[in-house]
């Protein structure tokens, strides 16, 4: 079953307009199944570029690759195109010979400036990421929700996160074997294969330390004594790691230099599902920290780019939403009872008077309080991304 994804509407407009279209995500989000299906009344080719004879020609004679492949048709997609040598200036050739072209990438190697410096103003960048809330319900066929079958459903997508092929398999084994390949598969091919990495035990390693770790502040010193990775190591593997679409590293939020603290970043993954099988955990349970990487990877799939905030107080708030001129604080609870508001939230709320704050939780309480003329609102992540889409 084709489940119709959020991206569908804004893809459409900004085809019409760019003779190139570029659809950057992890591995297996379905970029090339949203691809076939929006192609799949026009005249069209694919071309998969982990072929051998269509790479080959693709990178010694573009001129013999537009007639072989392209020539006469509306629509051409070119799949994980990245792995190509001198991509931008063909891709360029293509466009200004009046070609449509629509490319997918996993890694956002696509994106550096090698690449891009060549399509200004010829291409334009969309990001397809796993199954989000809502398209996980239309994936279970839901096309009303109540409470009681949100509570039924959410727990499934938060242990084994929005990949289109796990989502889609109700067994709960090969749900956890279709994640473990798939992170072999970025580990091995996306990420060690594409930035030259050669260590893979230390890669591996690494990226099981973060997933044991989500949530916290990266700290390099400590890193290096748990796990015995060089500086030079860490700062290379978290580039790979987020160009893969693996991870998400969250920015400090601050304006009050003064008392606010450290410009290193939070970890999360894009997926807590795959994040989940990288920890190993054979029966996962929802912890503080998952729910709090589950929040963000949705924030994250509706447009935002959250912060984190902390002071050298240590009060903290999982998340700030920058809206236009406004911020947005962003508190993730496991549970929430009687519409309680933590000391930190109190704290920025009266330094940046902001005029909303929500408290997401996992399981609580509904409810608004007005708190220095900022409306708080408690509520469970469904509803938080339907206001805050809103924006």
């Amino acid at each position: 079953m084709y489940v119709e994804r959020e991206i569908k509407n804004k893809f459409e407009k900004i085809a019409k307009i760019y003779p190139i279209v570029a659809l950057v995500g992890p591995r297996q989000a379905g970029k090339t199944t949203f691809l076939k299906e929006q192609a799949k009344n026009l005249n069209s080719s694919y071309l998969l570029f982990d072929d051998p004879d269509i790479k080959e020609m693709f990178e010694e004679d573009i001129k013999k690759f537009e007639k072989q492949y392209i020539e006469g048709k509306e629509i051409s997609i070119l799949d994980e195109v990245n792995y190509c040598k001198g991509s931008g200036g063909k891709l360029k050739y293509l466009a200004d010979t009046d070609k449509k072209v629509w490319l997918t990438s996993s890694s956002e190697v696509i994106l550096n400036k090698e690449v891009l410096s060549f399509l200004v103003g010829r291409v334009s960048i969309l990001r397809l990421y796993p199954f989000s809330l809502n398209e996980f319900l239309k994936a279970k066929k839901q096309k009303e929700i109540t409470m009681n079958i949100l509570y039924r459903l959410l727990p499934e997508h938060i242990l084994y996160g929005g990949y289109p092929k796990v989502v889609e398999n109700e067994d709960i084994e090969s749900k956890k074997i279709i994640l473990r390949d798939l992170h072999e598969t970025i580990i091995l091919k996306d990420i060690s294969k594409t930035f030259s990495i050669e260590d893979i035990n230390s890669l591996e390693q690494f990226v099981k330390y973060l997933s044991m770790n989500i949530g916290n502040i990266i700290q390099y010193e400590k890193i290096t004594s748990d796990i015995r990775l060089s500086f030079k190591s860490i700062k290379k593997y978290l580039d790979a790691m987020e160009k893969s679409q693996l991870i998400y590293r969250i920015s400090p939020f601050y304006k009050n230099k003064l008392k606010e603290i450290t410009k290193q970043p939070k970890i999360y993954f894009y997926d807590t599902g795959l994040r989940n099988s990288i920890a190993n955990l054979s029966d996962p349970e929802i912890s503080g920290s998952l729910f709090e990487n589950y929040v963000c990877s949705e924030l994250i799939k509706i447009g935002y780019k959250p912060k984190h905030w902390r002071t050298k107080t240590k009060a903290e708030v999982d998340f700030i939403l920058e809206v236009k001129n406004d911020v947005i604080p962003v508190e993730v609870k496991i549970s929430s009872q009687s519409n309680k508001i933590e000391r930190s939230l109190y704290s920025f709320i009266e330094t940046y008077k902001p005029k909303r704050a929500f408290v997401v939780f996992y399981k609580g309480e509904k409810g608004e309080k007005l708190v220095d003329n900022c409306r708080v609102i408690f509520t469970n992540v469904k509803e938080m991304l339907e206001i805050v889409s809103k924006f």
